[in-house]
């Protein structure tokens, strides 16, 4: 029969016991079985029987037409078999990814809880997505080894697979966290509640800041506390005491994922309020923030984010569950078992997220100055000029180690995928895709495929040593080691 031409010898062996799974019709036809199922759910193929247990078997003539269907849409790309066994060919669905415009341009990245709180140098979501999709299946354990504020971790269990996060930065943590929560709908109308009291307190403050005829005594939270006295440098006396009482607000939230959604909300203004002029800017300037501004932003943070967690919420499945485990990877964290990595790796000397998220870290009560030691990539411990000052070589090595206690998390023959970019050390531009491969080399992982993008010129260079950089690397390693 004509589908046999596109079959490699296995598959024919199970074809003529007309029981063939949804997997291995997708391989027949040179698709991912998300392709399929998709198929299926479009009827743009015929739906096969099921046994006994709910399973589809489909029977030679159902995968004929389903090849036939992947021929005329162009989708399948096939290999012949001895060709794909004798030079170890890529199996096709990496030639989906070779088709994929990686680029991105315009396409929106705020959706669902991706906007919930400012973090620099995240990548856009449409990249873990399209790589999940392409190479791991529904119900896969999908993990992101540098998982930032959770832009992996989301995609993963939108796309009804498991997600395990690791990251040494506890405001990352805590960020996402709040972004894979689902949340009640109990949760979203005390959140809610609480949104619209900081409104209407704010709009007390900002009223009587207005009026000059009836000055009125400066607004003193009860909740201010001696410690936040080390903050006057970045903050003004009314600015602490409106932080003082929302973060109150926050703490006093019962159900834990409704307080992480609080406290990501109140994290998000922190520095918007501060006299430190950005997130990716560690300098001082007058902002001009009147009484009850704070609160006022405070509550609109907390409303957009409780919006957009319930639409989270309804679209995840309650099946697949997020893990996020706050560690320093060089300590070899324990997790379970990975059939996919996607992360967006730290550069050598390209940020410090321990010194511009530091506001942030002491108002939330965070253990910034171990977050300082563990931090790898950081721009100060790179541009430092002393004798333990961190090289390319100290990168190298740090990966090495990483990427080493990796093969014995990932499954053997499992994906790690980096998108990761160049920087410049000590005036010399490191090609960090380069890096990242050689180091997989030596721990055992292979480089299989290789993806240049244009990064959009919209983005604001958080580094201006390599803001002239405008492209990046999807580098796709292969773990040798590893159990199946």
């Amino acid at each position: 029969m004509q589908v046999y031409a596109i079959m490699y010898p296995m598959q024919i062996e199970q074809a003529e016991n007309s029981k063939l799974s949804t997997a291995e019709v997708a391989r027949m036809a040179g698709v991912h079985k998300d392709t399929l199922l998709r198929w299926l759910r479009a009827a743009h193929v015929p739906e096969p029987g099921r046994d006994r247990h709910g399973w589809r078997h489909f029977t030679l003539p159902e995968a004929a037409a389903v090849v036939d269907f992947a021929k005329a849409t162009g989708d399948a790309d096939i290999y012949e078999s001895s060709k794909f066994i004798a030079n170890e060919a890529l199996p096709p669905y990496f030639d989906n990814l070779s088709n994929i415009d990686w680029d991105f341009a315009g396409a929106k990245t705020s959706y669902l809880t991706h906007g919930l709180h400012p973090y620099p140098a995240k990548f856009i979501p449409q990249i873990p997505n399209a790589l999940i999709q392409e190479l791991s299946c529904v119900g896969d354990v999908v993990g992101d080894i540098f998982c930032g504020s959770g832009t992996t971790l989301v995609e993963a269990l939108t796309l009804k697979r498991h997600a395990i996060g690791i990251d040494a930065n506890p405001l990352a943590c805590m960020i996402s966290r709040a972004k894979t929560n689902p949340i009640s709908e109990s949760d979203s109308k005390e959140l809610l509640n609480l949104a619209q009291y900081a409104k209407e307190l704010s709009e007390t403050l900002l009223s009587q800041e207005e009026s000059d005829l009836f000055p009125k005594e400066p607004f003193c939270s009860k909740q201010w506390r001696p410690e936040f006295e080390k903050l006057g440098f970045w903050f003004d006396s009314h600015i602490i005491e409106e932080l003082a009482e929302a973060l109150s607000w926050c703490q006093s939230l019962q159900s834990q994922p409704a307080k992480t959604l609080a406290l990501t909300a109140f994290s998000a203004n922190i520095v918007a309020v501060s006299k430190q002029d950005s997130d990716t800017r560690y300098v001082r300037r007058e902002k001009g923030i009147k009484p009850g501004e704070t609160l006022r932003r405070f509550a609109r943070s907390l409303e957009q984010a409780t919006r957009a967690a319930t639409e989270y919420s309804e679209l995840v499945e309650p099946r697949f569950r997020c893990q996020v485990v706050e560690g320093s990877l060089l300590a070899s964290p324990s997790i379970p078992m990975l059939d996919l990595m996607v992360c967006s790796p730290p550069y050598p000397n390209a940020y410090s997220y321990h010194l511009y998220h530091m506001t942030r870290m002491i108002w939330l009560g965070m253990d910034q100055p171990l977050f300082k030691k563990q931090e790898i990539g950081s721009h100060r411990k790179y541009s430092s000029n002393g004798k333990n000052a961190a090289t390319v070589e100290t990168f190298k090595t740090e990966f090495a180690s990483i990427l080493g206690w990796l093969t014995t998390r990932l499954k053997h023959n499992g994906y790690a995928c980096f998108v990761v970019g160049d920087s410049t050390l000590k005036g010399q531009r490191i090609n960090n895709t380069n890096l990242i491969s050689e180091a997989g080399r030596l721990v055992g992982f292979r480089e299989v495929m290789r993806i240049d993008r244009t990064m959009q010129a919209s983005k604001k260079s958080f580094n201006p040593s390599i803001g002239k950089i405008k492209t990046e690397n999807i580098l796709i390693l292969q773990n040798s080691r590893g159990t199946s």
